[in-house]
């Protein structure tokens, strides 16, 4: 694979990204498309390994090197072939994903790892702009109808692979327009959603139907059931993890994805797009000239600091339970090939703001009914985090937002009217994607709790092979 001892003379390349000083004026991409020329030389860095543990590490199973040779040998049409073989959305995970595939690579264990999730995306927009992908409706029909609540990513992954296997495929979603959290939770700057609005219109092209405005709280199951073959229950974990302190009634203290969801409207509604009425002012969450404070250290929390930039806010700090990393980008003190938990900074650590390792909030204080101070103290060691007596400190605060994560999907509604099975962790309970109903399946964080983008694509396809199975033998 790749050129013989290229990852000997070739270095790896910083993925290209605009410049942080300008782009938080915008809500445009922050990160770049490699140029051809460059993914060709560093799709020659995949080192022939004996065994390639990226595999391992990506939840699809990519066909990593593979695709990683044939970019280097510029079949790039060949590429794209094999990248679709194992993800129905490329587009998506070559933005969002954390790519738990390159500390995986070989390379990883004492170099930078290849570059593979930009030579990926670099692979299906060359794809795009040649018309290679394009619409490929199946050639016959089973007669069979399957409907599928929640237009997230796995959604839609159940969807595309049902629909390739012939079944008539109806996908519910609760909000204005597809793509669940890929569209109302991860900002534009991360994912401009005429990505998403190209991919889904390829699968109605395809005959997918999209249903939007569906709430599932408002869906009648057992009516879906009766009028379907098959029902897919992937409507994500919605319920969000509380911050159990003192202080948490105040004004001014927001979910994250309340946040988030009310950015990402704001900006679509700025660009044309489908968007509820603006919230009234109220109601309105902003972060212009706050002093904003984000409790949790993941990929949502960086969201919510990278949007409160663009809001001209007066200070951000990032409350995070984990300890600061302790190595280089690629490798923290998690070994080889695990993913680490953390790395030095972020695309929107890069934009401004400070990251409190090891920190938490214990109290928030308010006045007259609005958060002003947020006083936290440093913690122990995983798994109890304990805050550590003497290690007090305060913060001002007039917005904080809680991103330290979701429990379970939401139970009112579709799942309680379906009487569905829930493990000990308040997920639907499917083992092998079927649920306790006949005829019911899950897919997603609905039934493995919150994951990756990437994880969610997997289970969706996962799920519509359970699916198929079961309408060849029902």
């Amino acid at each position: 694979m790749g050129q013989l001892g290229g990852f000997l003379r070739i270095t790896r390349a910083p993925t290209p990204q605009r410049d942080p000083r300008t782009r938080i004026a915008d809500h445009r991409e922050v990160y770049e498309l490699l140029p051809e020329p460059l993914a060709r030389e560093q799709g020659a860095r995949c080192m022939d390994c004996g065994v390639p543990f990226c595999h391992d590490g990506c939840p699809l199973g990519n066909l990593i090197p593979d695709w990683n040779d044939l970019v280097y040998r510029d079949e790039w049409r060949a590429a794209i072939e094999r990248l679709h073989a194992t993800n129905d959305f490329p587009e998506f995970t070559g933005r969002i994903c954390p790519a738990p595939c390159e500390p995986a690579c070989v390379l990883a264990i004492n170099d930078d790892p290849v570059s593979i999730k930009q030579i990926e995306l670099a692979i299906v927009e060359r794809a795009w702009t040649e018309g290679w992908i394009h619409p490929r409706p199946p050639a016959v029909r089973s007669g069979r109808r399957v409907a599928v609540v929640g237009s997230g990513p796995a959604g839609l992954a159940a969807a595309a692979q049902l629909n390739r296997a012939g079944h008539e495929v109806t996908v519910y979603e609760r909000d204005e327009a597809p793509g669940g959290l890929l569209r109302f939770g991860v900002p534009d700057f991360k994912l401009e959603k005429w990505v998403i609005e190209r991919r889904t219109a390829l699968l109605e092209a395809e005959g997918v139907v999209l249903r939007c405005g569906e709430d599932p709280g408002a869906l009648d199951g057992e009516r879906l059931l009766a009028h379907h073959d098959g029902l897919v229950v992937a409507i994500g974990s919605r319920v969000p993890r509380d911050l159990p302190v003192p202080g948490r009634e105040l004004g001014g203290v927001h979910f994250a994805m309340d946040y988030l969801y009310q950015r990402n409207r704001g900006v679509a509604a700025a660009q044309g797009r489908p968007a509820p009425p603006p919230p009234a002012p109220e109601d309105a969450i902003s972060a212009a000239g706050r002093d904003v404070v984000v409790v949790g250290g993941g990929d949502t929390a960086m969201d919510c600091i990278a949007n409160a930039h663009r809001e001209w806010p007066r200070s951000v700090t990032l409350l995070d339970i984990y300890p600061a990393p302790a190595g280089p980008a690629y490798r923290d003190i998690v070994p080889w090939p695990a993913a680490p938990k953390r790395l030095p900074s972020t695309y929107a650590l890069d934009e401004g703001g400070d990251r409190m390792a090891t920190r938490t909030a214990t109290e928030l204080i308010g006045v007259d009914g609005h958060v002003r101070a947020v006083r936290g103290a440093e913690v122990g060691p995983a798994p109890a985090f304990e805050p550590l007596p003497g290690s007090e400190f305060e913060l001002p605060a007039d917005l904080v937002l809680v991103a330290i994560g979701f429990a379970h999907p939401e139970h009112d509604g579709l799942v309680g009217q379906l009487g569905l099975e829930l493990d000990a962790r308040g997920n639907v309970r499917a083992p092998a994607f079927a649920a306790s109903r006949p005829g019911v399946f899950a897919a997603g964080d609905a039934r493995r709790g919150q994951s990756l983008v990437v994880t969610a694509i997997a289970e969706g396809r996962r799920c519509a092979r359970a699916v198929d199975r079961f309408l060849a033998t029902a």
